[in-house]
């Protein structure tokens, strides 16, 4: 489960932006946890083992949980051991069923898929296919999916992997736990970068991200709610998926961040506004923190068309925010008075800015 959630809340790669499907392996005890709630069904199956034996009792303890996950939209996978008089109750479950040639003769084979496409609607997938015979005959039994060295190699899909800090975790926890109010989770969250990138990207793969994309780290926490916050961050603490110190290139992330939400405060402009300048701000420094182009990176978060054409075009209000704020940081200032000017900000709200921004990404 945690290395399931961990592919799905990072980045790097095409396979993980576009329509793939992820199977997960799962342990019966894994299945009955809260932890599936953060994973987006339309883009999880979910790998049922065998029990290990036929005893027909368990297979009906176990038949409400994966009857319950099945109609909250997951797919179920099994192996060919579902075919099994003893494990009829969860065949009409079965969206995908698992032949692994390395075990079954070809004949065994042939009984099976043909079995399978008359007792159920699932879809087989031969596993370990390593000849072209077996390929064959695989493809005449009507499969259409396949896994083995004679197609390809297992590719490994590589990821920079962003965790906040345990401490970070550790008071986002207690806020949890005591209720806290959502500006207060929200004030905390804001000031670690790695803990807004987790956040926003977990709304995303848990598959609530709406249409039009997320408006501020305010929003994605509502979404996300409580619940599902407790547990990611009880998942991250129990596996000890955090770092001990905070990077050097986060904290200028959400000092970049704080620094146009306040220069859009001192306008008085509504909050929806400010709170996308904070988003634009933290988005533009992370391809320094992921590697990746910042082009992949909003369309990784489903950001707004507001935030994506400040990020990748600097247009519009926001962009001329972001151009003012990367002037400021590298001390252009004939770019950034002129960045000033362009946007009716007066040189004194640009150094107050600067300096409360710094004051509070330094309050951790």
């Amino acid at each position: 489960m945690m290395l399931a959630l961990t592919a799905l809340s990072h980045a790097g790669v095409d396979e993980l932006l576009g329509d793939t499907l992820i199977f997960v392996n799962c342990t019966h005890e894994s299945l009955v946890e809260g932890h599936l709630s953060l994973l987006d069904p339309n883009k999880v199956i979910l790998e049922v083992p065998p029990l290990g034996h036929t005893a027909a009792e368990e297979v009906k303890t176990r038949l409400p949980t994966l009857q319950t996950l099945h109609e909250r939209g997951f797919r179920l996978a099994f192996s060919q051991t579902v075919l099994e008089s003893a494990y009829a109750a969860w065949l009409p479950l079965a969206d995908f069923i698992k032949l692994d040639l390395s075990v079954l003769p070809a004949d065994q084979v042939t009984v099976l898929a043909k079995y399978a496409a008359r007792q159920t609607k699932a879809q087989l997938i031969a596993e370990k296919v390593e000849t072209a015979v077996q390929l064959e005959l695989l493809s005449n039994l009507g499969v259409k999916l396949f896994q083995g060295y004679w197609l390809s190699r297992p590719q490994l899909v590589e990821a920079k992997l962003l965790f906040p800090t345990a401490s970070s975790v550790a008071r986002l926890l207690q806020l949890l736990r005591n209720q806290a109010s959502h500006s207060e989770i929200e004030a905390l969250v804001k000031h670690d970068a790695v803990l807004s990138f987790n956040l926003l990207r977990l709304a995303v793969t848990s598959g609530l991200s709406p249409r039009d994309g997320l408006q501020s780290m305010e929003h994605v926490i509502s979404l996300l709610g409580h619940h599902r916050l407790t547990c990611w961050a009880t998942l991250l603490q129990n596996f000890r998926v955090t770092t001990d110190e905070p990077l050097a290139t986060a904290r200028n992330a959400v000092e970049h961040g704080r620094f146009m939400e306040l220069l859009a405060k001192a306008q008085q402009l509504p909050p929806s506004v400010s709170d996308q300048a904070f988003l634009v701000g933290v988005i533009a420094q992370l391809d320094n923190l992921l590697d990746i182009p910042s082009a992949a990176i909003v369309d990784l978060l489903q950001m707004p068309q507001s935030v994506r054409d400040a990020v990748l075009h600097q247009s519009g209000y926001l962009g001329g925010l972001l151009t003012l704020a990367q002037a400021s940081e590298i001390g252009a200032v004939d770019e950034l008075l002129q960045s000033a000017s362009k946007l009716g900000l007066a040189q004194k709200q640009v150094i107050e800015a600067r300096t409360a921004s710094q004051d509070w990404a330094e309050d951790l």
